[in-house]
């Protein structure tokens, strides 16, 4: 196919033209030719970490999926062979949760009663539900991957892989079986890791209650503990106090009680107000070890017959704070790990004893409390507290706001309970993971050091086991005593073991019924009921993706580590965690060498994007009426590639569209009128001479110079993955080529200099568009693909397969193109128009009338050969009759003056500052200029060296108001801004000239559509402007290349293209363009 041709008369509409690059892309299969294009060049591995396809594509994806893109399509364009497989996340609670939804599924016992081969039938229906919806979006984004070669975690391969990594650890003894106290998602009923349990923290507002527990041998004094959980207060073993702390003991005479808590938090029983005249004595005070082993009266009686001789003591242990509450914390061993420790370490139960936990696993109490019994967990919390204050028992009661985690999928709040799980062993090796996370590179390697480092240094026992249906089972066949262990690694060993041939799938309704012989006389081996954390799966990915070590095992170890891979801060806990502890505990090192790290997308309010509340535009409609390449520059160029959050503004993406897009357009398509013009002035037919000789032309030169600065940083930017710092370069240099370049040599590239010359303008402007082409084709794939097609015509023709701009190397620097001297030039020209064009904005309003003279004062001659070459420019920009350069400081009227910086000038002149700030002011500019030249003045006696102070150049111009003048405290620019009627005049026909031209833009005409254009003035206006016209007839010819004329004069067959009035000033006539 050929890509359809660029018709620059029409509105350039981005989405519309993306769409017609997508069929480009389809037609000619650009993906995978790119990639065969690679075959055999060094391999760039990357891996994708695999979303769930449960729900659709948003903003975060959109992101993740741009930098995937850019850094894999920058590194195929490098010369390497960069394979890119999707993946999809189809087991765990994400699927599950969305069952239990829609069959409204409440606990185990609804799944056995329906069946797990059913259950997980309704699994596997949904879980690539909106599969087709993700194609459609990352193809639309302009991302490259194969969907067709994806993975699946829900793939037999896959699933095996994952067996055997586990065999793996299992063989190291790294696998263990352990009664933990965990957190615990009631809505999703399994318990998660911890690193789930961070995910999704909420303010909340919990009762906080202050309890009395009466000594046994004194019931008219009572251990004070606070807690905002009354709902594990049934399951109460014991009072814990910090064995170093002072309690006191208070006789509160108005309840007749005495109190004993920690002597500094009194303001858990009383309020501020009381504690100003307290109502209460204190009556002695003990040592928090000295209180060890007091007996208290339980609170409940649910348990005390089988725990009266061991519990319902004071224990002791350091982690006990003074920071809240009273001091001595509530012990529920069942739902607080270093519950469970200091009960374990005390005796009050054994080590594999469940202690009291009256919850079933929906998080309702069971019939053990009979008084709550039905109540789900938080909803008892006020029945509790009603008889505990029904029992005397409630000290005090109020309100507490904390955060408190939530389940990131069922949005339950969490608890934590002891639970049987299977373990891996994490905590052992935490300095292998930080040694492995240190040799790899992350991007910002803040987060890598800081908030992933710190999370590496607490890593704890990895519970991999999820009590769950849809997901890959645990291989572990074991004696109903657990004695006997068996961990199976492949498909092929559970075949030989049990006997069970031509087993083609591994989730628990195929396997849980297969049973392994005992070896020690134990009858069978049973799988235990439990399934992999997803997380254990993702974490596997790039070991699974490839079946390894089953198949592919000479392209797994050529992708292992993967040079680069890329998520979203929350994985700092999640997949990149994973996957680290699996590599590392496998082969002792980190499974990615490179890692970019995202913000997160939030709404415009800064909230988090929520589809009930509508505080964000739908992506696909931004891309649609904006285009794929304004959103991919608009993520990529803002902080969230630096994993700071991005507040989407979709402004920001219609900025772009103005800012970058709009005028890389407009730049392409005046090269393509003047190469028409070209042709048809001269006959010559424009093609590009990569072989050309280096122009002459300063601009020349400074632009491609511009264009090799580009490619030098993003090769440099790109090795060091920086996205975030290409496009601000991008948009320089598109504003170098567009407001600079352009501008500047419009004369030349429209023929003025000759044919000779306008070939080499146009060579130049060709190469500074295809290097922006093929620099920039992995951040904006879209346009970079559509206008290289069009400028291809103007290749040679080349042996290499070239349809694509994707298909073509990056570009090399050209060290010939370099050169300081032109860059300094140009940038001190640069400086003096800015200076310039300030002063005439200020006093002139039209740029259109020429000035007289303009006057550049420095004190260097060496500045003044810089800017000579470019006087031209100068005087065509800034539209002066006359340039002068002068070392003249009296003609100029420059003075100079001091300034400093304070705060550093402070720390070194200490207590003699003063006498410098007052003496300052005082120097004369004589003596500050010799301060310029010799590095040293005394101010006051004080004697300041080279670098104290900061000298300017200012102008102090007389009040005539004959000149206006500007500096930068380098150069000095002086402007005649006074009006010459010789001068007014030429500027009326600059404006003039500048109304046919926006009235030809109008028309939609090119450079190549030759008109004639005729005026009409109303009776007895427009005297000076006819003036004008007939005075600088030439000029205004060769601009508009036809003279014009009044309207009586127009013909009357004459065909009008546009006809519309025009204002200069205060003057109004009409203008029409006829067809010539």
């Amino acid at each position: 196919m050929s890509f359809p041709d660029h018709d620059i008369t029409t509105k350039f509409d981005f989405p519309a033209e993306e769409l017609k690059v997508i069929q480009f892309w389809r037609e000619i299969d650009a993906f995978r030719t790119s990639i065969k294009l690679r075959e055999g060049c060094p391999e760039f591995s990357f891996y994708d970490g695999p979303p769930f396809a449960t729900g659709r594509p948003h903003y975060g994806h959109l992101l993740a999926g741009t930098v995937k893109d850019i850094v894999t399509r920058h590194a195929s364009s490098s010369g390497f062979h960069v394979e890119r497989r999707f993946g999809w996340d189809t087991h765990g609670l994400p699927v599950e949760h969305e069952i239990d939804k829609k069959l409204n599924i409440k606990s185990k016992d609804d799944v056995m009663a329906m069946g797990i081969d059913k259950y997980n039938a309704e699994c596997r229906a949904i879980v690539m539900r909106y599969s087709e919806d993700w194609r459609a979006t990352v193809e639309r984004i302009g991302r490259w991957i194969d969907f067709d070669n994806d993975y699946k975690t829900l793939n037999l391969s896959y699933m095996e892989s994952v067996w055997w990594v586990f065999s793996q650890m299992h063989q190291k003894d790294l696998v263990y079986r352990g009664l933990r106290v965990m957190p615990y998602s009631t809505g999703c009923t399994t318990p998660l890791s911890n690193f789930e349990a961070g995910l999704a923290y909420k303010d909340v507002k919990d009762p906080a209650v202050t309890v009395g527990f009466p000594l046994v041998d004194d019931p008219k004094t009572m251990l004070l503990a606070w807690t905002t959980t009354p709902w594990t207060l049934p399951s109460n073993l014991g009072l814990c106090v910090h064995p170093d702390f002072e309690y006191i003991k208070i006789h509160d005479p108005a309840r007749d009680l005495n109190f004993i808590l920690y002597k500094d938090l009194l303001n858990a029983v009383y309020s501020a107000k009381e504690l100003k005249q307290p109502p209460f004595k204190i009556v002695g005070s003990y040592k928090g070890s000295d209180m060890k082993g007091w007996r208290y009266i339980p609170l409940f009686d649910y348990f005390t017959e089988q725990y009266e001789d061991r519990a319902y003591k004071v224990l002791n242990d350091t982690y006990v704070t003074k920071d809240s509450g009273t001091g001595i914390v509530h012990q529920a061993p069942a739902f607080g790990e270093d519950d469970h420790r200091i009960g374990l370490a005390n005796g009050v139960f054994q080590r594999d004893e469940m202690p009291p936990c009256p919850l079933n696993e929906v998080g309702i109490f069971t019939k053990e409390v009979p008084d709550f019994a039905g109540m789900y967990f938080k909803d008892a919390d006020k029945e509790i507290i009603k008889a505990i204050k029904a029992k005397g028992r409630l000290i005090a009661q109020n309100v507490f706001l904390h955060s408190y985690p939530f389940c990131w999928r069922s949005d339950t709040p969490l608890i934590y309970r002891a639970i049987p799980a299977w373990f891996v062993k994490v905590q052992d090796f935490r300095a292998e993971l930080i040694t492995a996370n240190q040799a790899t590179r992350w991007v910002p390697q803040s987060v890598g050091d800081n908030r992933f480092g710190n999370w590496l240094e607490s890593a704890k026992d990895w519970n991999i086991s999820r009590n769950r249906y849809w997901g890959t089972p645990l291989p572990l066949w074991v004696s109903d005593d657990l004695e006997e262990r068996v961990c199976v690694g492949s498909v092929e060993e559970l075949e030989r073991l049990s006997g069970v041939t031509g087993i083609t799938d591994l989730h628990r309704e195929s396997i849980d019924q297969i049973t392994i012989p005992s070896q020690t006389g134990k009858g069978v081996l049973k799988r235990v009921d439990e399934v992999f954390d997803c997380w254990f799966e993702s974490g596997s990915m790039p070991f699974a993706q490839d079946h390894y070590p089953f198949e592919n095992e000479e392209r797994f170890k050529k992708a292992w580590p993967a040079d680069f891979v890329s998520e979203g801060i929350d994985q700092t806990r999640g997949w990149f965690y994973t996957m680290l502890v699996v590599s590392t505990l496998l082969y002792g090192k980190a499974p990615w060498k490179n890692l970019i790290v995202t913000g997160l997308v939030l709404a415009h309010d800064g909230k988090k994007m929520s589809k009930s509340l509508r505080n964000y535009p739908d992506p696909n409609q931004i891309i649609d009426q904006y285009g794929a390449d304004a959103t991919r520059i608009f993520l990529v160029n803002s902080p969230i590639v630096r994993a700071e959050n991005l507040r989407f503004r979709e402004e920001g993406v219609k900025e772009v569209v103005a800012r970058v897009l709009l005028p890389w357009v407009n730049s392409f398509r005046f090269f393509l009128g003047q190469t028409a013009l070209l042709e048809r002035d001269t006959g010559i037919k424009f093609m590009y001479n990569e072989h050309a000789s280096v122009s002459s032309n300063i601009m020349d030169r400074w632009v491609l110079a511009r264009c090799q600065s580009l490619i030098k940083l993003v090769r440099e930017e790109m090795a060091a993955y920086r996205l975030y710092t290409v496009i601000p370069r991008l948009l320089l240099l598109i504003d170098e080529l567009t407001n600079w370049y352009i501008r500047f040599n419009r004369a030349r590239l429209k023929g003025e200099g000759g044919a000779e010359d306008t070939v080499a303008a146009l060579n130049t402007l060709f190469e500074t568009l295809f290097t922006l082409c093929k620099t920039m084709s992995s951040f904006t794939p879209f346009i970079t693909e559509s206008l290289y097609q069009t400028l291809r015509k103007f290749l040679p023709q080349s042996e290499k397969d070239n349809r694509s701009v994707h298909f073509l190397d990056f570009p090399t620097v050209r060290e010939e193109y370099f050169n300081p001297d032109i860059e300094r030039q140009v940038k001190r020209m640069q400086t003096i128009i800015e200076l310039t064009r300030t002063l005439r904005e200020k006093h002139q309003p039209s740029l259109k009338v020429p000035l007289k003279e303009l006057v550049i004062f420095h004190p260097d001659e060496s500045f003044f050969g810089d800017i000579k070459p470019l006087q031209s420019y100068l005087a065509s920009e800034l539209n002066v009759r006359e340039v002068v350069f002068t070392t003249d400081e009296q003609r100029t009227c420059v003075k100079y003056t001091a300034t400093a910086d304070w705060p550093t000038l402070g720390k070194k002149l200490r207590k003699d500052i003063g006498k410098v700030k007052a003496g300052l002011p005082k120097l004369t500019s004589e003596e500050v200029k010799a301060y310029a030249e010799k590095g040293e003045v005394t101010v006051d006696g004080i004697l300041l060296s080279k670098g104290d102070l900061v000298v300017n150049r200012v102008v102090e111009l007389p009040e005539d108001g004959s000149f206006a003048s500007n500096t930068d405290s380098d150069v000095v620019v002086l402007l005649d801004i006074r009006t010459y009627p010789d001068l007014e005049a030429e500027g009326l026909a600059r404006e003039f000239i500048n109304r046919v031209q926006r009235l030809r833009k109008e028309a939609g005409l090119q450079a190549t559509d030759d008109v004639d254009v005729f005026y009409q003035f109303e009776d007895g206006t427009g005297i000076e402007i006819l003036a004008a016209i007939i005075k600088h007839a030439e000029t205004i010819t060769k601009a508009v290349r036809c003279a014009p004329a009044d309207v009586q004069k127009r013909p009357p067959n004459a065909v009008v293209l546009i006809e519309r009035r025009q204002e200069v000033g205060e003057t109004g006539f009409h203008l029409s363009l006829t067809r010539r």
